[in-house]
């Protein structure tokens, strides 16, 4: 089976931006630029088009095949909180089988049982069972003890714990940030420096045991800050963001809309500003969607009432990519983040255009233009909080190891 991508722009995280040809052969890429094209190659005219890795998505919260083909996602590191939950080999492995050819579930196994953040899950065990990481989920593990542990084990495993950074002894029962619009919507807030004091102390933890962590989702200025303070000392950390927190901010929740509720929730206008700021000095290393989509049962609530979550694997590129025509990043690094930089937190050889790699590949127009609409969404649901909003860049087609994903 030979492919032939001929007339692309081919945007490599490692090898940057060119144009010319890509060729594949039994489902890996091997060779780019000016390619002789075999005779019985299936030749697919790029036009011009871009050709990229296809995203590897960290962290979402559901399966959504039809909203990830949609966006471009041929991998994700699925989160512990299923039901039920992935702290058992045999939840795992089924888990990590269930997606392929098209999709490869690269399970996120529970750290802790149950994730109650109590009793140590069977890490080892569930890693021979195809996880990729180990995580906390949606929650903070509160006693630093067990957190230690998990982290000294994760060590000993060579393999990285996937956080969620909230104190929740300041989280519990928010919906908000608080702040001059929960305030005024009567809302009830946490302050946005519950994140710093989680990043903290993961850190320092880290630190002590030479543990890799990853921090799902970094929110504020304050977390920015102790990430960079870490990265200088030496401490293998990375950390993650959606477009949510980095083009939005409270002002967002406003008139009570639903689909704004997110977690963690979203910030002061400085912070978001300084999540800007972190995505070009590289403090950044990983974009996500926080695919998680919630039907009117959960959505259609008052906005207390309601469940956190946003439908975001159609929209990550177009917004994405809003970034690059903002000039906060080049192309090439914006797949670094999408692609190559999560695939490297799961231990995966993958997300380049690099010669011996799998053919996981994207061909996507970046001046496509549409507006997001929820409710034509792929996806089981289009809990967006970017409905109605005119975006740039489609999807056009996608192959993972060299096959078409249709």
């Amino acid at each position: 089976m030979i492919l032939a991508l001929t007339n692309a722009t081919l945007a490599c995280p490692v090898g940057g931006v060119t144009t010319g040809n890509l060729l594949v052969r039994d489902g890996a890429i091997v060779a780019t630029g000016i390619v002789d094209i075999p005779a019985d190659a299936e030749i697919v005219d790029c036009g011009g088009k871009t050709i990229a890795p296809g995203i590897v998505d960290l962290g979402v919260a559901k399966v959504d095949r039809a909203a990830f083909r949609a966006g471009g996602i041929v991998r994700i590191g699925l989160m512990p909180d299923q039901s039920p939950v992935l702290d058992d080999p045999g939840i795992v492995q089924r888990a990590a089988l269930i997606g392929k050819p098209d999709l490869w579930i690269h399970p996120i196994a529970a750290a802790t049982r149950g994730l109650a953040g109590h009793d140590l899950a069977e890490m080892a065990i569930c890693l021979s069972a195809g996880a990729k990481a180990v995580g906390t989920g949606r929650h903070w593990i509160a006693d630093s003890g067990v957190m230690r542990r998990v982290l000294a084990y994760a060590r000993d495993l060579d393999v990285t714990v996937v956080t969620h950074a909230e104190d929740g002894g300041l989280t519990a029962g928010a919906v908000a940030t608080e702040g001059e619009t929960a305030t005024r919507l009567g809302l009830p807030a946490a302050p946005a420096v519950a994140e710093a004091l989680a990043i903290a102390r993961d850190l320092m933890l880290a630190e002590d045991t030479g543990a890799r962590l990853h921090i799902r989702q970094v929110t504020t200025a304050a977390g920015f800050d102790l990430i960079r303070a870490a990265k200088r000392r030496g401490v293998a950390v990375t950390c993650g963001i959606t477009p949510a927190h980095l083009h939005l901010s409270e002002i967002a929740v406003s008139d009570f809309r639903s689909f704004a509720l997110l977690s963690p929730p979203l910030r002061a206008e400085s912070d978001r500003r300084a999540a800007l700021a972190a995505i070009a000095d590289g403090t950044i290393d990983v974009l996500c969607s926080g695919h998680e989509p919630r039907g009117p049962e959960e959505k259609r609530l008052p906005f207390t009432d309601a469940t956190s979550g946003m439908a975001g694997a159609e929209t990550l590129l177009p917004l994405a990519l809003m970034l690059v025509r903002d000039e906060h990043l080049t192309l090439q690094r914006l797949f670094a983040l999408l692609a190559c930089n999560p695939a490297r937190v799961l231990g995966l050889d993958t997300g380049t255009l690099e010669v011996s790699k799998p053919a996981d590949l994207m061909l996507f127009d970046g001046q496509a233009p549409w507006q997001i609409v929820g409710d034509s969404f792929a996806a089981e649901a289009g809990n967006t909080p970017f409905d109605g909003l005119p975006v740039q860049g489609r999807v056009l087609r996608l192959w993972k190891g060299g096959r078409e994903v249709r």
